[in-house]
């Protein structure tokens, strides 16, 4: 059994590597263990899809639909625009407004993927004029693109909660302290790194009266309203009890496609048509991938994986410290081979009864899982989203590297090791505010 379980993770990485969709690496690994533990097919087929039946899955399309429509609808824009007022007039600020600008879209669109391409396609050009290296640009945004996992509504953490049957609220809620300290960290690694650097800042306010730029505030804060009251309404229907995490998914889609036709007048009838159908064939995609770690989560459950992890760990080691490491360690290269989806959907079922054992809270639990793969997303030597930010921003790879390394070793590395060791930071907020 165990040599069939190794094949089965050996085939899921293989194809990986040579470059099979990660939907059908699952579905082969599904189906060779199908048959060479020689379970029923007609068994397991009705289970994938009965579990499926949760109407919080709901929430993926509908989040996937809204980043969508903020990217094409122009709210990406106006939200780095507002930003702007704040922190772009200090050396250094207009790469704080890019890491801010994507922890905001990130609020709502709940997907490092679209904070990337909506907020990079705006900042790269704007970056690249005030003369940011290029290479520094992609791998800054890159990074920071990751905060849409960690500043709630996250996608991952939906899935998370599905799969371990945890509080969706909780999790949400134990990542945003994690997330806030990514944002202090890039913010000083950014302006640590600019601190020396001969950029051309832009002069359009410096020569206005206080009365001037007061107007000039007032204005833009007035046409960002429409699009800032987004996160509020998500967000606060969430937690203020008002709607299930569903139910805030279809409000923030239905309240994105106005705003985007008659306010920023950024969406139209083609490429509203482009935002479905991108978002069906994605949610497709995620279905598939969940039906199939639906199965093979069953079957680890029956051939009791979680057992013989725990006890091939502790034959390692007893110190919770050092399994914490270890379980650190597999999260980040998982992150370095798959997306984010596939990483949570890959880890949950096998990893989360093991970290119960050694008795480390679930939600806290959550917040650890969220920042390695986050972490593992922009790690060379694959960091699948470090590479689609380098492409974005048309940036040679070799001058991303030393920028990234930075960034992972001062920012990510220092979250993760506090995200790990502290488990008040992931579960104030779950406490304070759902009292568990």
């Amino acid at each position: 059994m165990v040599i069939n379980l190794l094949i089965a993770l050996t085939i899921l990485i293989v194809l990986l590597l040579i470059g099979v969709p990660v939907v059908f690496t699952f579905l082969a690994s599904t189906i060779y263990l199908i048959f060479s533990l020689g379970y029923d097919p007609s068994f397991l087929v009705p289970y994938g899809f009965g579990e499926l039946n949760a109407p919080v899955l709901l929430a993926i399309p509908l989040f996937i639909i809204t980043g969508s429509l903020m990217e094409k609808g122009g709210i990406g824009k106006i939200i780095i625009e507002w930003t702007e007022l704040f922190i772009g007039r200090i050396k250094g600020g207009l790469g704080i407004v890019a890491v801010v600008s994507c922890a905001v879209f990130g609020s709502v669109s709940g997907s490092a993927l679209a904070a990337l391409t909506t907020i990079g396609s705006i900042m790269f050009k704007r970056l690249d004029e005030q003369g940011y290296p290029r290479g520094y640009v992609a791998a800054l945004i890159s990074n920071a693109s990751i905060l849409g996992l960690l500043i709630p509504p996250s996608g991952i953490m939906i899935l998370y909660a599905w799969i371990g049957n945890q509080s969706v609220l909780a999790s949400f809620l134990s990542t945003v302290i994690p997330g806030i300290i990514m944002i202090i960290l890039l913010s000083i690694i950014n302006l640590f790194y600019m601190r020396n650097k001969p950029l051309r800042m832009s002069d359009i306010s410096q020569n206005m009266t206080l009365i001037q730029k007061t107007k000039r505030f007032g204005f833009k804060t007035y046409i960002a309203i429409p699009g800032l009251i987004m996160p509020i309404i998500v967000l606060g229907g969430i937690y203020g009890g008002i709607m299930t995490v569903t139910e805030a998914a279809a409000v923030a889609a239905l309240y994105a496609i106005p705003i985007g036709f008659w306010v920023y007048k950024g969406l139209n009838v083609t490429n509203i048509k482009e935002v479905l159908i991108k978002a069906a064939t994605t949610t497709g995609v995620i279905m598939v991938m969940l039906y199939a770690i639906t199965i093979l989560s069953r079957m680890y459950v029956m051939e009791d994986v979680p057992g013989i992890m725990t006890d091939l760990l502790f034959s390692v080691s007893e110190n919770p410290l050092i399994l914490l490491m270890m379980i650190n360690v597999f999260m980040i290269i998982i992150g370095m081979l798959m997306d984010d989806i596939s990483g949570v959907l890959l880890v949950t079922p096998v990893l989360l009864p093991v970290v119960v054992n050694m008795g480390v809270d679930p939600i806290h639990f959550a917040a650890i899982l969220a920042v390695n793969l986050g972490m593992g997303n922009v790690t060379p030597p694959t960091a699948p989203l470090l590479y689609f930010g380098g492409n974005l921003a048309k940036a040679p790879i070799n001058e991303m590297l030393k920028p990234t390394f930075i960034i992972l070793l001062f920012a990510w590395l220092p979250t993760l090791i506090i995200t790990t060791f502290v488990p008040e930071v992931s579960l104030f907020l779950p406490q304070l505010i759902l009292g568990k």
